[in-house]
């Protein structure tokens, strides 16, 4: 199928940085015109520069945010590990903020056995993922609107922050572009970073979802230190220094193999 060839050919450039249209005909046992429209498709995702006779694969800056799809598609496993442990600390009647993101957007389908959930968002894909279970009425949903961010698929603005201004939120689940000990949680996008630290300045518990691949990574801009956070939760055990980090400051890391480093 298209799709299934389309992302193969994204994890094949992955690894080999380069590609010719010849080479991935013989792969596929397809024509160039059909490779030509598969490398059109890429190229909307943002993943791939066309060279003459093939293709390599896009730098893209850190400053400054990559395309949505293209980060949806990386560590999907991982980034739904994430989600799993993240949604086992709702609990029923509980008013949560789910953040814009690439793991964030994973909680959804881990929250159906919930009872009265009431989720604040700014992210289309979580409107979305909340909207194909408007049958089964599970979960209360407000949008906060605004300008959408394209890059994050996301609300932005002034009346995001109004719409968060009026509402208790018991627990707070945010995404990072990347993290480091010294320059905290960061993130590529100043809009979306002003929400982030107006959220981390209301009550209520704040987690933090990562998946390994953004360790030791600054973004553009800080949102916050991470002993700001309750949790911090990520697919594997992190390096030492963050499991020490998070001990001497009173921070709850978990994973699905290191139990929390504080209570």
């Amino acid at each position: 199928m298209k799709i299934t060839r389309i992302n193969k050919i994204q994890t094949m450039l992955e690894k080999e940085h380069s590609l010719s249209i010849n080479h991935l005909c013989d792969v596929f046992q397809v024509s160039k015109n059909t490779i030509r429209r598969d490398i059109a498709d890429l190229e909307k995702r943002g993943v791939v520069k066309k060279v003459y006779g093939g293709i390599t694969l896009k730098e893209i800056s850190t400053s400054s945010p990559e395309p949505f799809n293209l980060r949806e598609s990386k560590h999907f496993a991982e980034k739904k590990k994430v989600a799993r442990i993240a949604a086992s600390f709702v609990n029923d009647d509980d008013i949560i903020y789910i953040d814009s993101g690439t793991t964030t957007m994973h909680m959804l389908p881990y929250l159906v056995n919930k009872k009265n959930i009431t989720i604040i968002t700014a992210s289309i894909n979580v409107i979305n993922s909340a909207i194909a279970y408007e049958g089964t009425k599970k979960f209360d949903l407000i949008t906060t609107g605004g300008s959408l961010y394209y890059p994050s698929l996301a609300f932005i603005g002034p009346s995001v922050q109004k719409c968060l201004n009026n509402y208790n939120i018991t627990k707070m689940f945010l995404a990072s572009t990347g993290i480091s000990i010294e320059n905290g949680a960061t993130n590529a996008s100043i809009s979306e970073n002003e929400i982030k630290k107006n959220l981390m300045k209301k009550m209520g518990q704040k987690f933090l979802l990562i998946d390994s691949s953004k360790l030791d990574i600054s973004s553009l801009i800080t949102f916050c230190p991470l002993d700001a956070f309750d949790y911090i939760l990520l697919d594997t055990q992190p390096p030492q220094k963050y499991v020490q980090y998070c001990h001497e400051h009173h921070v709850n890391l978990l994973t699905d193999d290191v139990q929390p480093a504080s209570e």
